[in-house]
């Protein structure tokens, strides 16, 4: 029998931790485990595996089919060349185009089914925006990138996901005042419509049950302490369960988090950002792993972000990004069935 396909590892900002991550990754891989290659630069990935003094052989490849055969003794990297200098913590507006190439190429290779899925390392967006990047994150892009030419972005949710505990957040990259000016009854049922799927198809969860976190503070106490919860919330929850989905709430966030509440539901529909990542990133700060759910194909993330403050130092914890790729293996392998 042939091997899996390969996952895709991005390049992510080179002045970040991405490379090392991918590098112990490597250094952490499981003999049985599915392979997985880089797209980076492979002279700078040889020259930060000397610097931290890692031992990682790198092997350059040219097509994703090679990354099997190369993976058990060396990493494979898919070539994708720098455009500036790398110092790590100081990113490079020239490195730009090359970071983003690493995730167009990815996605790519997942359209043509040449890769199981991707796994995507950390970005800087304020480099890349200022270089002409016009979405807030990975999650717009690849929504434009998974679509057909000339066809609006596919519809897509982010989810935060570790082994006790699953959140969406309703609105994403947003200020809070923003955010809750921003919620509607279409956008939650929207995100709770895409989660539910997500759940049955990437989780194997034949009957998603979705907790709805409230806005306000004891759900708003009856509209005494905001009234968002009676006319946004409340009407979208009536939608998805008039939709066929378990849909409950809307539940106090300070009540919703603690280990007899998580027995309760497959995934916390939350109303910001803050709202879904707090907690998940207390219950499991270093195991959390981002899914974007909505594609046509697997996409991970580790839940952190590029940690310039200690790039370059060999520091770094590979643990989300170990866990992104074994996720990113478990969805592929049911959806492979």
């Amino acid at each position: 029998m042939s091997a899996p396909a390969p996952l895709a590892i991005t390049m992510g900002e080179p002045a970040g931790i991405g490379g090392e991550l991918t590098l112990k990754a490597w250094l952490g891989r499981r003999p049985t485990g599915r392979s997985f290659f880089a797209i980076d630069d492979p002279d700078r990935l040889k020259a930060l595996s000397g610097s931290l003094g890692l031992g990682v052989p790198v092997h350059r490849i040219a097509t994703p089919t090679e990354a099997s055969s190369v993976f058990p003794t060396a990493l494979p990297v898919l070539p994708e060349a720098l455009e500036g200098p790398v110092v790590a913590g100081r990113p490079d507006g020239r490195n730009a185009g090359p970071t983003l190439r690493s995730i167009e190429r990815a996605a790519r290779f997942c359209t043509e089914g040449t890769v199981a899925g991707m796994v995507t390392n950390p970005i800087q967006k304020k480099t890349l925006q200022e270089a002409g990047f016009v979405h807030p994150g990975h999650t717009e892009y690849l929504a434009v990138l998974a679509a057909a030419p000339g066809a609006p972005p596919v519809d897509v949710a982010m989810m935060l996901a570790c082994p006790e505990l699953r959140v969406v957040p309703v609105t994403v990259h947003l200020g809070l005042a923003a955010a809750i000016t921003a919620l509607s009854v279409g956008g939650i049922v929207r995100t709770g419509r895409v989660a539910a799927s997500g759940l049955k198809e990437l989780f194997g969860i034949d009957r998603p049950r979705l907790a709805v976190a409230a806005l306000n503070p004891h759900a708003g106490e009856g509209g005494t302490m905001g009234d968002e919860e009676i006319r946004v919330i409340v009407p979208a929850i009536a939608a998805l369960t008039d939709a066929g989905i378990d849909a409950s709430g809307p539940a106090p966030a300070d009540t919703l988090f603690h280990a007899a509440a998580r027995s309760r539901y497959d995934a916390v529909l939350c109303m910001h950002h803050d709202q879904a990542l707090i907690p998940l990133k207390t219950v499991d700060f270093a195991g959390g792993v981002n899914v974007t759910l909505g594609l046509p194909f697997v996409r991970t993330s580790p839940d952190h972000g590029t940690a310039l403050d200690i790039a370059g130092k060999g520091t770094a914890d590979p643990a989300s990004l170990i866990a992104a790729i074994a996720m990113a293996d478990d969805m592929a392998r049911r959806r492979g069935r």
